[in-house]
């Protein structure tokens, strides 16, 4: 798998913690599955620090939804070494049949729990919350590896 991997996150609701920056340092690309902000926080700080480590996708989540959320999408479908990736907040609103579509990988956010799934062929990948502690989950993110068509993700347990 190549050096750089593409870090994944989710659900910072305004918050990004120093160990997620830590664990995303030196990332190819990072992509954002959504809730960013909170209803009406402003997530700017979030967004730049991300950008400012890598080029950044982003998705909304079912809290951005203030002013600043407008011209965020509701999903993304990027490629990357002929890895297609489909990205999304809540995994349930998925309308897309991923392996028919000839997606590889899903990135969504939503639940806080962290997971990695394989699915008639397809890569589910949740990075889980790297932002406020919610339901006794751990707080973390995810790293996906890609090369020559194939698609690896690790979790990258921030705090327990």
């Amino acid at each position: 798998m190549p050096r750089a991997p593409i870090g994944l996150v989710a659900d910072t609701h305004g918050l990004l913690r120093p160990e997620a920056v830590a664990a995303l340092h030196g990332c190819a690309h990072i992509i954002h599955a959504g809730d960013i902000g909170s209803r009406s926080g402003d997530p700017r700080g979030v967004l730049e620090e991300l950008a400012r480590m890598a080029p950044l996708t982003v998705v909304r989540g079912n809290n951005d939804r203030a002013d600043w959320a407008a011209p965020i999408p509701w999903t993304a479908d990027i490629e990357f070494d002929g890895v297609r990736i489909h990205v999304l907040h809540i995994l349930g609103e998925l309308a897309i049949d991923p392996a028919a579509a000839g997606v590889n990988v899903v990135v969504s956010g939503h639940s806080h729990q962290p997971h990695i799934e394989t699915r008639c062929g397809v890569l589910f990948v949740n990075p889980g919350s790297a932002g406020p502690r919610r339901f006794k989950l751990p707080v973390s993110v995810a790293r996906l590896w890609v090369e020559d068509g194939r698609a690896e993700a690790e979790l990258v347990t921030l705090s327990n």
